[in-house]
């Protein structure tokens, strides 16, 4: 499970909203998705980011922990962290966050909620009428639903720095007109700080991973709509921007409209729990600093993050290069007038997809640097990459259940 915050003072710092979903005239829902700006510093808050980085630490050390609860082994990626003395505390930081969210229906009547969409957990989690916690949010009432049921279950979820507790209920949820009957999700009474609102704007998180990583040893959403066999395809698609009305969230196809169909390339889910693949390669100028490497492909984290190593050599020969690490976690920085040299781009099935300097450049990292954060960060606890919004924002993503696999396309 998770929850990932990003940086309260990047220059580009948003919010994602959903419209009312569009009609389902050919069996397949289009969310469009809306910007919400933000005052921000014009500079890195590098508190946040120290935050960012240790959340997405605690996060996996979470669901690899669900993963071997659900499975009965460990994952073949957490060797690492198993190994870590202890969990690491995070710094408690007022901060904004950098989120895609959209619209949900939950129960009879249908009560409607703005959820977080985040292919790195699987959870559905709500605020409950009796959330002391959780002022600001839209509340799910069970008691007005005529399909809730009690599970009878106490269940805590940690998703990275923030945490909720409450009791496992099941109701019918609606994701743009698609029914998942019977869904398991954990309405809250507790709200840890993190998810306080405004800085958590949407009221709940909708994950779109596996089973085994499930806190709720449930389906998600996503997986209990298309195991039921009412999507035309089983897939999910996005486009994430922070652009104006440039961002959707598909479900049952892709939208050819927003994506070069001749790039499409497809890769093997390596193993489920995760939207786990294979990165062919992270190159820079077209020398090749990483290869066939494990990464997990992360709408809720905004970061890219890899291993210390991996890190030091994408930014080891580049001029005026420097970092700072913190427990663990370490950032680096570029000159502010040539960070648009060093851009990376990431290779899957076979293509390669280029990182423009507007999402890798995340900004000075104080006001008056002349030295830029990259988007590239490492971690002494990672054997793996973690592929989020900052390259994200470059491709179309098409999340394949039915054939396990994910996309990408150039962007239209």
């Amino acid at each position: 499970m998770k929850f990932s915050s990003p940086f309260a003072s990047l220059l580009a710092l948003v919010s994602i909203t959903a419209a009312v979903p569009k009609s389902r005239n050919d069996g397949v829902i289009r969310i469009p998705l809306a910007r919400k700006s933000a005052d921000v510093a014009g500079h890195v808050d590098m508190s946040a980011l120290s935050a960012h980085l240790f959340s997405v630490s605690n996060k996996y050390r979470q669901t690899f922990s669900a993963f071997e609860a659900n499975t009965g082994y460990a994952h073949p990626l957490s060797a690492k962290m198993r190994s870590s003395i202890r969990e690491r505390d995070v710094p408690l930081i007022n901060q904004g966050t950098e989120l895609w969210y959209g619209e949900i229906d939950v129960g009879t009547p249908p009560q409607t909620f703005n959820v977080s969409i985040d292919s790195g957990s699987t959870d559905l989690f709500l605020p409950s009428a009796s959330c002391m916690d959780c002022a600001g949010h839209k509340m799910y009432h069970a008691a007005a639903s005529s399909t809730a049921k009690d599970e009878g279950k106490f269940v805590p979820l940690s998703y990275g720095e923030g945490r909720v507790i409450g009791d496992e209920y099941s109701d019918d949820v609606f994701l743009g007109g698609y029914e998942a009957s019977s869904q398991a999700f954990l309405a809250a009474y507790e709200y840890s700080s993190n998810f306080a609102y405004p800085d958590f704007e949407p009221d709940g998180l909708l994950g779109f991973a596996f089973e085994e990583i499930s806190g709720l040893e449930a389906k998600s959403v996503f997986e209990t709509i298309s195991d039921s066999g009412v999507l035309p395809e089983r897939v999910f698609s996005v486009e994430l921007s922070s652009t104006a009305g440039e961002s959707e969230l598909s479900i049952g196809a892709t939208n050819p409209n927003l994506y070069i169909e001749d790039t499409l390339t497809y890769t093997a889910v390596t193993q489920e729990g995760y939207w786990q693949v294979n990165l062919e390669a992270v190159s820079r100028d077209g020398s090749i600093v990483a290869s066939n490497s494990a990464s997990i492909i992360d709408t809720g984290t905004t970061m890219i993050i890899t291993t210390d190593a991996a890190a030091e050599a994408y930014y080891q020969d580049i001029p005026g290069s420097s970092n700072s690490t913190q427990e663990g976690m370490t950032y680096y920085t570029i000159p502010c007038d040539t960070i648009g040299s060093y851009t990376p781009t990431f290779s899957f099935g076979g293509r390669g997809f280029d990182v423009s300097e507007g999402t890798f450049n995340l900004g000075p990292e104080s006001e008056g640097s002349s030295d830029c954060v990259g988007g590239i960060a490492g971690m002494s606890d990672l054997d793996f990459w973690v592929v989020g919004g900052i390259f994200l924002q470059n491709v179309y993503t098409v999340f394949d259940q039915g054939n396990t696999q994910v996309g990408f396309a150039e962007l239209a």
